[in-house]
């Protein structure tokens, strides 16, 4: 008997657990989607056996389609897994290839993007000094920064203090401490916001800063908080005082701009003060809730001249979403800070977006993987490179460079795991070290190379985050950020697993098909 009652017990707890998941927002919404893609695949269907000038028709349109994929200046495996989805079956591929294959937004929103560039076109009056030196001093590190400055827009600074913050918990500590000094202004732009612990602690100093007068922005990414905060949420927000957007709103329509979303993690105080990293503003990235072990991110705190570039970022997209105009000038460094900033090392801040051709983030890993003359540690939730960061990762490792990548112990995403360690094999047979981080899930973002250079941002090593997602990150040379990132990795190595070819290749003859895959499919994961 008390085994019935508990079979019924647990029965209806799982019925609870299911009824509890169809309700949430992310659910009706995939479901819609999903609804949507199916009417729209049937009635091909039907009318492709209605007449076969249909086949003709739609064959005509694969091979067309596919014509024009191959000559487009795209990822390789972009092509290709696209490629094959549309030969290999031509009305399920041409439909998701038109709804989901192509890094665009709304055009009215590129128009307002576009516009907005141009206005500011001139914003930055980038002396060459510091290029000059490095071009005497390391011309690998020169061309880094000018290829930033050119194609990213991204000047190079040397008044300003960093420092890196190797858990969340600590870099949450120092953000909490700035955010209760702003005076005047204080802008936020994060992909992920989660009611709990962290953003109410934020969301009482933003109130309060708000009351009294301090100009408060926010932006938060509305994919990104889909399952983590109520629908329109920003309208909560404003009615605290707090000037509140979201981006590209998700709404259970089957369009392109699902595509791109706002990865980037900045706050911006006072025009001297800025953070970026990993963190997104949810209990999981300090540890007050435990949902893959222990939760290690990074992120870096800068003080000085170069966070004018923050400043500039954030402004240019609210000015997107918002539809609205401001003068980026009353938001100028030094207007809220008498004196000069202290120098250390020269700190460049950078973004990505997916509206040009220009893939920043990826030619940056490049560049420092290619630089790297000694070592070069990396951490990174997810592994998903493209065959050029393949390539260039293995040639380091075997002209002699101390290649070390970490990755998790623990998933947030199994599929995306089993992907990432489909790349173990080539990396180790070229001698790259790999380890999984024991205690739990790694989201950090950061590569430090030879002593001299670093990078710590949003950037993960996959297609989303280098070909479709605005991103963000801080290029930092000779400065103690780079030392930081640097102790932190050995730290890390300490308590993290080394991977060895043995291993990876005794993998189930079904896990390596099923990887073989996700390999093919590895763009859109």
């Amino acid at each position: 008997m008390k085994l019935i009652w508990k079979v019924i017990y647990e029965f209806f707890g799982l019925v609870r657990k299911v009824l509890r998941i169809m309700s949430t927002r992310l659910f009706i919404i995939l479901a819609a989607l999903a609804l949507e893609l199916i009417w729209i695949i049937a009635l091909i269907l039907i009318l492709n056996e209605e007449s076969i000038y249909v086949t003709y028709v739609l064959t005509f349109i694969a091979l067309i389609t596919v014509l024009w994929l191959v000559s487009q200046n795209l990822n390789p495996g972009y092509k290709l897994m696209w490629t094959f989805c549309i030969l290999v079956f031509p009305v399920v591929g041409i439909i998701l290839y038109a709804i989901f294959g192509q890094s665009r937004l709304a055009h009215k929103f590129r128009i307002v993007y576009d516009q907005v560039l141009v206005e500011h076109k001139d914003i930055f009056k980038q002396e060459n000094y510091w290029e000059e030196y490095l071009e005497k001093e390391n011309p690998g590190v020169a061309g880094q920064c000018r290829y930033l400055r050119k194609y990213a827009h991204a000047p190079l600074y040397s008044n300003t203090q960093t420092e890196y913050f190797a858990v969340g918990e600590d870099w949450f500590a120092k953000f909490l401490e700035e955010l209760k000094k702003a005076e005047h202004y204080i802008f936020m732009e994060y992909f992920i916001i989660g009611e709990g612990y962290m953003w109410d602690s934020i969301l009482d100093v933003l109130k309060e800063k708000a009351a009294n007068g301090v100009e408060v922005r926010l932006i938060y990414d509305d994919l990104g908080c889909v399952n983590t905060l109520p629908p329109q949420y920003y309208r909560t927000v404003q009615s605290y005082g707090i000037r509140c957007a979201s981006f590209n709103q998700f709404r259970p329509v089957l369009n392109v701009v699902m595509n791109n979303r706002d990865h980037r993690k900045i706050t911006v105080i006072d025009g001297h003060t800025a953070f970026t990293g990993g963190i997104n503003l949810a209990d999981e990235y300090i540890n007050k809730k435990m949902r893959f072990g222990h939760w290690k991110d990074s992120g870096v705190w800068l003080h000085g001249d170069a966070v004018w570039t923050f400043t500039v970022m954030f402004l240019q997209m609210w000015t997107v979403i918002t539809r609205t105009s401001c003068d980026f000038e009353k938001y100028r460094p030094h207007l809220y800070h008498m004196g000069p900033f202290t120098a250390d090392g020269l700190v460049q801040p950078y973004g990505d977006s997916p509206m040009d051709s220009e893939t920043v983030g990826a030619s940056v890993y490049l560049n420092i993987i290619n630089y790297a003359k000694r070592y070069l540690y990396i951490f990174t939730p997810y592994l998903i490179p493209d065959n050029e960061t393949l390539t260039a990762l293995c040639q380091a490792a075997k002209r002699g460079v101390d290649v070390r990548i970490v990755t998790p112990e623990i998933p947030d995403k199994k599929s995306v795991f089993l992907l990432t360690q489909s790349y173990y094999e080539p990396l180790l047979e070229a001698g790259v070290r790999i380890y999984q981080y024991l205690p739990g899930f790694i989201h950090s973002k950061s590569f430090v190379c030879d002593d001299e250079m670093a990078t710590c941002g949003t950037f993960n090593v996959d297609y989303r985050s280098l070909y479709l997602h605005f991103e963000c990150g801080v290029f930092l040379y000779k400065n103690s950020s780079v030392m930081q990132i640097k102790q932190d990795a050995l730290d890390t190595f300490e308590v993290s697993k080394e991977m060895d070819l043995e291993t990876v290749q005794a993998r189930n003859i079904f896990v390596r098909m099923f990887q073989s895959v996700l390999r093919l499919f590895a763009p859109m994961l």
